[in-house]
């Protein structure tokens, strides 16, 4: 059975009943929306393994930042409209890819700024964690690829569905705690800078 009762019963709150036949107008609209996810994870896909392959290392980090901030657009997207509940309630075994090749990747990649400490639920409670870009990339991924397995063989309210229940559950929050952590390093690295540079700079830009 769907991790169902449990999932369903968080996400079935606002729309009980599943979409039908009955509703052609919502089903276009989802299926559209179906269609501008599966394109958006996608894109995130082919930029995470491209950075994890390590061809381009000067330019890894925006451009994981880049689609990082990207795919968590099309999460907030998902997140902000109504549940979506397809007409079947159950979800057949799916087996997800291989995920320690891109793991092994982006950890070289992030070797020596991978690891980083966090608030668990800073709603809740000030309690802290341990935490890796490459294993929050890894989790986004991994959720992304098992619903473009859904949508390749048609079901795409259950692709929508499971983007859907995964953002708000799991994916949303590792990726919104790796975009802080990439926007950090970013941020150390074009704005620290030793008073000699800085000063040189100034002067520089004083003097033409």
């Amino acid at each position: 059975m769907r991790p169902g009762d449990t999932a369903y019963g968080m996400l079935g709150a606002m729309t009980e009943q599943p979409v039908t036949e009955g509703h052609a107008s919502e089903v276009d609209d989802l299926s559209g929306l179906a269609d501008l996810t599966a394109a958006e994870a996608s894109a995130f896909l082919t930029s995470v393994t491209e950075v994890a392959s390590g061809s381009s290392p000067d330019t890894a980090l925006p451009l994981v930042t880049l689609a990082l901030s990207q795919v968590l657009v099309a999460g907030a997207r998902l997140g902000a409209i109504q549940d979506v509940v397809p007409e079947e309630r159950f979800e057949p075994d799916a087996t997800d890819d291989d995920a320690d090749p891109l793991r092994t990747g982006l950890a070289n990649v992030f070797a020596g700024i991978d690891d980083y400490v966090y608030v668990i639920d800073p709603i809740t409670s000030s309690e802290r964690a341990d935490g890796s870009i490459t294993n929050d990339l890894v989790d986004v991924a991994v959720a992304l690829s098992h619903g473009l397995k859904h949508y390749a063989t048609g079901r795409k309210l259950e692709a929508l569905w499971w983007w859907q229940f995964s953002y708000l559950s799991h994916w949303g929050d590792r990726g919104l705690t790796a975009l802080r952590s990439l926007h950090s390093i970013l941020a150390h690295l074009r704005l620290d800078a030793d008073d000699e540079a800085v000063g040189e700079a100034e002067f520089d830009a004083l003097h033409p």
